[in-house]
């Protein structure tokens, strides 16, 4: 959408960690990761010149693909001769530090977490590939990051991306839009959102902690989750992104009553966060469809700090989740990557193996399978009758 004058003045486009690099080490090498997950580049076919002439842009072509990278690095490899003086400088760190080729920062999230040792801890993706785990990157937004030795396409899912995360393998991104944001969003608009601030202030806790003591009081003799028998949410207030992509879909409550209290807020935090469970059962299993065997989650983002979250998680998918001993698997992954560059380590598997650390593993309770999969069945009747819906009101 810019202007042929600005566009003219450019000499760069960069997506953010590529400017990252570019800053620190004045090279204009791009990562795999960028330019393949969020442009039109192949790890064996590098850019596609028909693409850009069709599209109008063949001036890109012409310029050799200078402005949008011509010199492609894998995530972790060695940038340049490391740090500048001046970026040195800003940073307070000695000159010529490596700096490594970028990850997205759910990618590097994906990184920091997926390779951990498992050995003694009686997961069933112990003596297994890396390719039956899935890294869940949950924050505002959630990343669904699963890899395979071969490509799979997953209707629904954006890739296969080849070495776009862990080297030598295909990388599937699934996503739900809105997570973190839901929660938020349901929560504060609720007209017993002030007293569950007076609430939880006067207790020391935050206001999520606060809920999920205060489902353990109203839950008496059922489990936690039971208690939205019929309370049922379809999460998709953003759109769909994964495994429907339809951006029209809106968000479903079915179930509310007259009732304005703590209770109710309570319950229906619970239920959204049920239906954002749901919602990853659902790619999970067209990635399990498509050819993708996953057999336990790996989680971090600041949605896994929420045990409640966690829980319903494993219940509802009915596999074990890992959880990261280091709080930020973020940066984890990026220091990953950091320690391939300066030759630490010899390959990013073999980091990812020393330096990602497990914290914790939450079992699912198979016990309530049952009512999961009975949610599950509500959760796919709820998108079927809201295009019913759209359907009869199109026809008028």
């Amino acid at each position: 959408n810019l202007q042929e004058p600005c566009w003219e003045k450019a000499g760069y486009f960069f997506d953010l960690p590529d400017f990252l690099s570019w800053k620190a080490t004045g090279v204009t090498a791009r990562s795999l990761c960028t330019v393949v997950c969020k442009w039109t580049y192949t790890s064996d076919g590098g850019w596609d010149d028909s693409f850009w002439k069709m599209i109008g842009l063949e001036d890109v072509v012409e310029d050799k693909y200078e402005k949008i990278g011509n010199h492609v690095l894998s995530p972790g490899e060695s940038v340049g001769k490391g740090l500048t003086p001046e970026a040195a400088k800003d940073l307070g760190l000695p000159e010529g530090i490596p700096v490594a080729a970028s990850l997205i920062d759910a990618h590097a999230g994906g990184l920091g977490v997926i390779g951990a040792d498992v050995k003694g801890y009686n997961l069933p993706c112990e003596n297994q590939p890396i390719t039956t785990r899935l890294a869940m990157i949950c924050g505002t937004s959630s990343c669904h990051m699963g890899v395979s030795e071969a490509p799979i396409f997953v209707p629904g899912v954006w890739g296969p991306y080849f070495s776009a995360m862990v080297p030598g393998l295909w990388l599937n991104e699934g996503g739900q839009s809105a997570t973190g944001k839901l929660i938020d969003h349901v929560v504060q608009g609720h007209v017993a959102f002030p007293e569950l601030q007076s609430k939880a202030a006067a207790s020391a806790h935050s206001i999520y902690t606060y809920l999920n003591s205060h489902l353990d009081l109203i839950k008496k003799s059922l489990p936690v989750g039971f208690l939205t028998v019929d309370l049922h949410v379809w999460p998709d207030f953003h759109g769909n992104r994964s495994p429907l992509t339809d951006l029209t879909l809106k968000g479903m409550v079915v179930g509310l009553t007259l009732s304005r209290g703590l209770d109710e807020l309570a319950l229906i935090y619970l239920a959204t966060i049920q239906g954002i469970a749901l919602g990853t059962r659902h790619i999970l299993e067209a990635m399990q469809a498509a050819g993708h065997r996953i057999n336990t989650l790996f989680l971090c983002g600041g949605l896994s700090k929420n045990p409640l979250f966690v829980q319903m998680h494993a219940d509802i998918t009915g596999k074990p989740v890992v959880l990261s001993k280091e709080v930020e698997s973020v940066l984890v992954g990026a220091a990953i990557l950091g320690a391939c560059a300066s030759g630490d380590f010899g390959s990013i598997q073999e980091a990812m193996a020393k330096m990602g650390k497990i914290g914790k593993v939450v079992q699912p309770n198979h016990e309530h399978k049952r009512f999961y999969d009975k949610k599950y069945e509500v959760f796919l009747k709820l998108v079927e009758h809201q295009r019913e819906y759209r359907s009869i009101m199109n026809s008028f």
